[in-house]
């Protein structure tokens, strides 16, 4: 597997059409049962609003560093306006399509210590005027983009989705789709389809043993003009089944919570890794890594390239390989982990010969909150504190180094002559919650603490490991 491909993520333009959603979820607290019904009576404390269906798609496309767009149809109403409102958030090219005379599409879910208890769905099926009216608007943003992922569920949008497969592939793009319909014929030309078992099943696959399973699989799509499928088999894992080969690739040994939206997760990894050059058999080992991830999380979840980072680690420990996220998109994984609410920890330092006394502080400073942010001097800034003969590693490999501990999150470099060797101008751009540092310290002397206090955030100082620091370290290499 080719890693460095994972540089390119930035590089895939993938637009997705099909059927948005507005997914909300009322979370409470259940004391009682209602004296009017042998209900539960929940006691609303708190109210999410997410994207849902094909919008879910696009969401996991930007959060894996895609240029990408959406196209679908919304009502003109407040859960259409919502869900623009999170698209513009997500740094989402919404091309979304308002129609008077039928609502967003919202499925509300209300949710009492970890479980499910009712879903209402606000819907109506849309009809082949309105998919028209996508038709129309696909062939003037067509060419923006070099992959279209359909994400098809059955709610009218994607009437003329044969229509739609032409438009695209005449334009010489490459076509994914989630399937729902079991007329496979509506999807001929597209490069690749991701049915479940139970879909799979619908359109005829067979599944009593391995060989019938491969041997439907192709001839259903060589009936209906389809490239290749990619068949997700649940505990089973998923299969890559083409014209002359099939690839096996093992479920993931994570805790299950919730296998809403991971077949999203798998086509939007899917379309992204191959936007970024990737082989397909590479691509969907990639693809199915992210289901594990997002299985393990509650809800229509995402997976970052940081999660992936550390799932690929583990996966290719034997081949010494990494993946770090590449400077430049750190800043906007930081601003999508503010947006899920998660409390941001930020510490900083050269880490030029990394020791136990580093680990350790690391941990500690990563036990304040949920993500840890390590702002690294460059190289030019080691210099001017340390000496002509300081750094021993260069910025690249230190920070390839610090990604690969599991209590850091991100990695960002700073020590401009016009920052003052500081992290300073970098705390200021972050506003983490908490900021850490480490030694002998007072607050008033740590940089950008006042910028971080001022804005309601904590700062800390911890103790380092004592007998570890760098110099010693070199100084006991010399001797």
């Amino acid at each position: 597997m080719d890693l460095s491909l994972l540089k390119n993520l930035s590089a895939a333009r993938i637009l997705v059409v099909g059927d948005v959603m507005l997914d909300r979820y009322w979370y409470g607290d259940t004391g009682r049962i209602s004296p009017e019904a042998p209900v539960p009576v929940v006691k609303v404390s708190k109210f999410e609003d997410k994207a849902g269906g094909a919008a879910n798609v696009a969401k996991n496309i930007a959060r894996l560093d895609a240029k990408v767009g959406l196209l679908g149809l919304i009502g003109e109403d407040e859960s259409g306006q919502i869900l623009e409102t999170i698209l513009k958030g997500e740094k989402i090219s919404s091309q979304l399509v308002s129609v008077c005379d039928l609502p967003t599409i919202s499925k509300m879910r209300v949710i009492s210590r970890h479980q499910q208890l009712v879903r209402l769905d606000l819907e109506e099926t849309f009809t082949e005027q309105h998919s028209q009216l996508l038709l129309n608007r696909l062939e003037l943003v067509l060419d923006e983009y070099d992959f279209i992922v359909f994400s098809d569920y059955s709610k009218g949008s994607l009437s003329l989705i044969k229509e739609m497969v032409s438009l695209a592939k005449g334009a010489g793009k490459t076509v994914l789709i989630d399937p729902k319909s079991p007329d496979l014929h509506l999807y001929e030309g597209a490069d690749y389809i991701t049915p479940n078992l139970h879909e799979f099943k619908l359109a005829g696959g067979q599944t009593d043993s391995e060989e019938a399973l491969a041997a439907s699989a192709r001839d259903l799509i060589s009936k209906n003009g389809i490239k290749a499928m990619l068949l997700t088999r649940s505990e089973q894992g998923m299969s890559l089944i083409n014209a002359d080969e099939k690839f096996d690739f093992a479920a993931q040994e994570l805790e299950v919570s919730d296998v809403t939206g991971a077949g999203d997760t798998v086509i939007a990894t899917l379309a992204v890794m191959l936007g970024a050059g990737m082989e397909p058999k590479d691509a969907v080992e990639i693809a199915n890594l992210a289901a594990g991830i997002a299985v393990s999380k509650f809800g229509a979840a995402t997976v970052s390239p940081e999660e992936l980072s550390r799932k690929l680690g583990q996966y290719l420990h034997t081949t010494g390989e990494h993946y770090q996220t590449p400077f430049d998109d750190v800043l906007q994984h930081i601003e999508f982990a503010k947006q899920n609410g998660e409390t941001i920890v930020f510490t900083n330092g050269c880490f030029d010969i990394l020791h136990a006394g580093h680990v350790r502080y690391l941990a500690q400073a990563k036990a304040r909150g949920d993500r840890l942010v390590v702002g690294l001097n460059n190289d030019e800034s080691i210099t001017r504190l340390k000496g002509a003969d300081r750094p021993i590693n260069p910025l690249d490999e230190r920070a390839m180094v610090l990604s690969a501990l599991s209590s850091v999150d991100w990695v960002i470099p700073f020590g401009s002559l016009d920052e003052n060797d500081t992290p300073a101008k970098l705390i200021e751009q972050i506003s983490p919650d908490i900021l850490v540092k480490g030694g002998d310290y007072t607050v008033e002397q740590i940089a950008g603490a006042e910028h971080v206090l001022r804005h309601g955030g904590k700062v800390e100082v911890l103790e380092f490991l004592d007998g570890c620091s760098t110099s010693k370290v070199i100084s006991k290499i010399k001797q």
